[in-house]
């Protein structure tokens, strides 16, 4: 039953995280005109901070970064302030400091599906779904890895053999189950890497992180508390942006690099990448007027349970280079596949009039070790031991209320 209900959700997970994975194709090609610039003949680029100037005269809000160029067809994003994780973009061509227009993360497509696939548009109580869906799915992953295993009779050909001669209700049956067990490992992986963004779980690994010190070091994520210190002498002249970029450039730093301006005059700039691997990943804070090293913090600062969360997390979307891409594209495309299967076998074996959800096996036995595990899974998933609870709670009463009612039979 709880495969049923979980069946619809985890399909639209699948089709919108496929979809999801194509979002720096579908964003390039729709912000192309403002993206993307034409390189002129022997033009130059144009000094970053006067092209900070061009942004500044045209934004309504904060200029308050700007992502590096890494290549000379693509304008120059300088990051707008915003509410929220979204981040609005301005760019500025920049060998004719045009400003060529603002895109809009949440007015976007890919945020449309980002917003689908984690909160199915519903804001907290959609991200509650997705969570409880979510987390009863690994544990229908591991028991029911536990309930097919292979019994003595089928041995290793119950891994690889589906029967294409007993029918079609066989067929996608052993599609179902066959495919499915070779997708097991990746779903948990996937599952497991998009946890820490649900509210429940995602709020209780936090808290341990705070707890055991594992998480992120401080100034990792911002600035707060960091000040630009001033020599008896020194003029209060900050650093032109390109002089910053030319100390970035100094430090030899991998990847899609950032840099956020000052948030004020005691502020410092704050210089951060982000690179294939999280060991190349360092923040900078610099002093704005000096250019000196307020604070530096390399990835080896971070905690084991952050680094551990963020490895799961890049897997979940597929960032970890294009071989990462493909398996979690054609392991979602697999998921389909097997989950239709699943639903058409059971579809064609459903007597009319009921569920039609089969009983267990004579002689089956829920063991202790299995007992015990789910008792885990259900402290380590809060919404699955919660939902459970309710389940069992709600079980015994009906069943108790049943056995309180009066024998009307006349016999």
């Amino acid at each position: 039953m709880a495969g049923l209900i979980t069946l619809p959700f985890m399909l639209l997970l699948a089709v919108t995280g496929s979809i999801y994975l194509f979002k720096d194709d579908v964003n390039n090609n729709i912000y192309q005109d403002i993206r993307f610039v034409e390189q002129p003949i022997n033009a130059q680029r144009l000094p970053l901070e006067e092209q900070l100037s061009s942004a500044r005269l045209i934004s309504k809000a904060a200029v308050v970064g700007i992502t590096l160029s890494s290549s000379p067809e693509q304008a120059t994003a300088f990051q707008v302030a915003g509410k929220g994780w979204a981040r609005n973009n301005l760019y500025v061509d920049p060998y004719t400091g045009e400003v060529k227009g603002e895109e809009n993360q949440k007015e976007s497509l890919m945020y449309l599906v980002r917003k689908l696939h984690g909160e199915l548009l519903l804001n907290q109580v959609g991200t509650l779904v997705i969570e409880l869906v979510a987390s009863w799915f690994i544990v229908l992953i591991i028991t029911g890895l536990y309930i097919w295993w292979p019994n003595k009779g089928s041995g290793a050909a119950g891994f690889f053999t589906v029967r294409l001669s007993m029918g079609k209700r066989i067929l996608f049956r052993d599609l179902h189950a066959v495919v499915g067990f070779w997708l097991s490992a990746f779903m948990l992986i996937i599952l497991m890497g998009g946890m820490p963004w649900t509210d429940v779980f995602g709020s209780q690994l936090k808290w341990v992180q705070k707890q055991t010190d594992a998480g992120y070091p401080t100034h990792w994520q911002n600035a707060k508390g960091l000040t630009s210190p001033l020599t008896d002498n020194q003029e209060l002249t900050p650093l032109s942006l390109d002089e910053v970029v030319k100390i970035t450039q100094s430090n030899n730093l991998d990847g899609v690099i950032s840099i956020k301006f000052p948030s004020s005059a005691q502020g410092v700039f704050t210089i951060a990448n982000r690179s294939l691997l999280l060991r190349d990943q360092h923040v900078i804070h610099i002093n704005q007027y000096s250019g000196d090293t307020v604070k530096s913090l390399q990835w080896d600062d971070v905690g084991f349970l952050m680094d551990l969360r963020q490895v799961f997390m890049r897997l979940h979307q597929g960032e970890y280079g294009k071989a990462n891409w493909a398996v979690l594209l054609v392991v979602a495309l697999s998921f389909i596949i097997t989950t239709v299967a699943g639903l058409v076998s059971y579809l064609m074996r459903k007597p009319q009039g009921n569920w039609g959800v089969p009983t267990l096996l004579s002689g089956f036995n829920v063991d202790k070790l299995l007992l015990v595990l789910i008792i885990f899974l259900g402290g380590l998933f809060p919404m699955f031991g919660i939902s459970l609870i309710i389940i069992f709670t709600w079980g015994k009463l009906k069943k108790l209320k049943f056995s309180n009612q009066p024998n009307t039979s006349n016999g």
